[in-house]
């Protein structure tokens, strides 16, 4: 008798940094429905996108390919929805399929998401109140808050579904993305304490590329009213400014993490109440990671560890021991295949990615990888980000500012001279001291150059043609 395949639900949230997970040891906030899935699963400690900015990590995840290879290199580019994505495998095995949420990847035509029995997609970023939302291409406008609505459309569609086929759904939300508008329910929630502060609030930026400092996304000088919504008071030093706002950014950030913690408990007790857990897979993660006041900033974009890490927490009781962690390095182009392999369904030649399951029962496949190759390609738009590529591995990190946009969609034409950094993780967890041009790390550097254009090789990327050392 063939066995049963497992139903997935995929639950993603926007610009989630694992920092403000408690399951990951969060310092700033309390997580307990989103902490359920790890202790009923795997935290995975080592996930990291391959470009930490929505659409083109979106494209990754959905396609298995880095962003040259699927053409979602930058937040103007759209995906063509006829290419290969791992939903429209799921569907053609006889999956109901359904994308409820954020989309993010264009949408009319061939931008449309394709693979999907059913969608109700927010166009573009979407609003957090009474949204607009596309239903299976007419636009509708929805009255009540995005989160809660993005999970009631999810569950509807659960309760709706045949229950004598598999399930695949995605339920995606737009929060906590800027401007982190909460809810009524979550308003008043850290109004009496004051959030701590990350250890590299007051970074200077100096020992680094000059790409740190020129970015434009700083808490105590780049946040707008719109973000802040409150006055600033009146009187107070620059330092004193710093702090207000900081705690103006986090609460509301966090306030609106807090209305996602609630709704992925809904869908959890669906899953108890149906007696549907144990054959299903169910993900927690975010399509990037975040900077939460760490080197004064917010947003995403560079190769810095808040910025490149993502959460994925992961339960499916069939495989998943309950309470386990692993360190082992997976990446969101791996995130497809996995869900593949889990499903038996055969995994395509063009996808990049490496399946984990493996790792889900605690076994470690032969060579698996100890590197990972990044790429952002948007160069200098929204928030003065070079462009930049690099290598990350279980210890350093070596990162090449190439500042070209290359004719990339959205990107701005402005070169700037080009630069290295390094960093030793082991000594410097928070990327402070930039040891590239340290003698002592010649041998090191060297290594991890070749590393670099090895994956660049493997991956099909071309390293930047007019590298200056």
């Amino acid at each position: 008798m063939k066995p049963r395949q497992p139903n997935i639900i995929f639950i993603m949230s926007d610009d989630h940094a694992s920092h403000a997970i408690s399951a990951y040891g969060s310092k700033i906030n309390q997580t307990p429905n989103i902490d359920r899935i790890a202790k009923q699963g795997m935290r995975f400690n080592n996930c990291f996108c391959t470009n930490s900015i929505c659409t083109p990590s979106r494209a990754s995840i959905l396609t298995g390919t880095y962003n040259h290879i699927n053409g979602v290199t930058t937040l103007a580019s759209k995906l063509d929805g006829r290419q290969m994505t791992f939903p429209k495998l799921l569907q053609t095995a006889g999956y109901q399929t359904a994308m409820i949420g954020k989309w993010h990847l264009g949408h009319g035509g061939h931008n449309d998401p394709t693979g999907f029995d059913y969608w109700n997609v927010l166009p573009g970023q979407g609003l957090y109140h009474n949204p607009e939302m596309i239903e299976m291409g007419t636009k509708k406008v929805f009255e009540g808050y995005t989160t809660d609505l993005i999970t009631d459309f999810s569950l509807d569609w659960l309760r709706n579904r045949d229950p004598n086929r598999p399930f695949f759904m995605m339920t995606h939300h737009k929060a906590p993305h800027r401007p982190w508008d909460p809810d009524e329910a979550h308003m008043q929630m850290y109004e009496d304490i004051d959030i701590p502060e990350p250890e590299t609030f007051n970074d200077d930026y100096s020992n680094r590329a000059s790409a740190a400092s020129e970015a434009k996304m700083r808490v105590d000088r780049d946040l707008n009213a719109r973000d802040l919504k409150n006055p600033i008071p009146e009187g107070l030093t620059a330092e004193e400014e710093k702090k207000w706002k900081y705690q103006r950014y986090i609460k509301d950030y966090l306030r609106c993490v807090a209305s996602i913690d609630d709704n992925v408990g809904r869908l959890l007790d669906y899953l108890d109440q149906q007696e549907l857990t144990e054959n299903t897979i169910l993900v927690y993660t975010s399509d990037q990671g975040f900077f939460l006041g760490d080197h004064g900033w917010y947003d995403k974009r560079f190769m810095y560890e808040e910025s490149l890490r993502m959460p994925f927490l992961m339960q499916y009781p069939s495989e998943i021991e309950a309470g386990s962690v692993n360190d082992n390095m997976i990446l969101n182009v791996d995130f497809a295949p996995t869900f593949l392999d889990c499903t038996n369904v055969d995994i395509p030649d063009q996808i990049q990615g490496s399946s984990f399951r493996p790792l889900m029962r605690e076994e470690l496949p032969e060579k698996w990888q100890t590197s990972m190759y990044y790429r952002y390609w948007m160069h200098l738009s929204h928030h003065n980000v070079y462009s930049h590529y690099g290598i990350r591995t279980l210890r350093y990190k070596l990162i090449y500012y190439y500042a070209d946009a290359l004719d990339q969609p959205g990107a701005i034409d402005d070169r700037r001279p080009p630069e290295w950094e390094l960093f030793d993780l082991e000594q410097d967890p928070y990327e402070l001291n930039n040891v590239y041009h340290n003698s002592s790390y010649t041998e090191i550097k060297q290594q991890l150059e070749n590393e670099l254009h090895q994956l660049q090789m493997e991956v099909g990327d071309q390293p930047y043609p007019n590298k200056l050392n």
